[in-house]
């Protein structure tokens, strides 16, 4: 229970194709593939980068119900808000999923002693986490660092795919392939070349691909490519919630 708001329940999901990262000696789990939920609502969210109670409110305006629906995070759950040492709390509700966006890498890393040399955590956002104590640290590392790279979710109408930033292919199969490299991951978590140059071709063999990243006044559609990150962790913002079998915001 969060808040006095949310329950417990159960979802099916399982992990495909795993990615060992030489440099830094761990495995990534690059595509967690969840089946079709029978019994409610999936429903994708923006970035959320530490303003969770806002959160909690946007989901009570739509009704959510944790007994039968869930919600898929693009990424981007910490740093900037207020709330971000809240974010183990989340991970363990086992109807809410997220991917890496680039500020969880920002985090673990830092947290781990391998910072991002090019971007200063702390400047972005990070301070919260010289708040936590070594061991706490570890542990967020622990966790974000396990996150998946994408999620892909089955619906009634087809697969929805959810990666943070950007997609380097016009074929969803690509992320499956073992010549899918790290400059490939990056581009995942960091690139905002689709969405800077308007590019609007369709990716093949996915209904709807989601990302976060950029943020927008108000959900872009580019082909089959849906960019949700409306600000919501921002005072005059809003979050957009995204319904995974309608492709439409509630």
């Amino acid at each position: 229970m969060v808040g006095g708001v949310f329950l417990d329940s159960d979802c099916c999901s399982e992990y495909r194709d795993e990615h060992v990262s030489p440099r830094l000696g761990f495995v990534i789990m690059q595509v967690a593939h969840f089946s079709q939920n029978t019994l409610g609502r999936d429903i994708a969210v923006g970035d959320i980068h530490g303003c969770f109670t806002k959160l909690k409110a946007s989901l009570k305006r739509i009704r959510f119900d944790p007994c039968k629906d869930r919600l898929f995070s693009v990424g981007d759950l910490v740093d900037r808000g207020p709330e971000s040492h809240h974010v183990l709390q989340w991970l363990d509700l086992p109807w809410f999923h997220a991917i890496c966006g680039n500020h969880e890498e920002l985090t673990w890393r830092r947290a781990i002693g391998q910072p991002i040399q090019e971007v200063d955590h702390r400047v972005h956002g990070g301070l919260w986490l010289d708040d936590c104590t070594f061991d706490e640290q570890q542990l967020i590392a622990q966790r974000l660092q396990a996150l998946p790279l994408a999620m892909e979710i089955e619906t009634p109408l087809g697969l929805v795919g959810m990666v943070h930033a950007d997609f380097p292919y016009d074929d969803w199969q690509h992320i499956h392939s073992d010549r899918f490299d790290a400059h490939d991951r990056h581009v995942c978590m960091w690139s905002r070349d689709r969405y800077v140059t308007g590019y609007d071709g369709m990716v093949s063999n996915i209904r709807a691909l989601v990302h976060g990243h950029q943020t927008t006044h108000k959900m872009r559609q580019l082909g089959n490519v849906f960019f949700i990150d409306t600000g919501g962790w921002l005072d005059d913002r809003h979050f957009t919630l995204l319904d995974l079998k309608r492709l439409v915001v509630l």
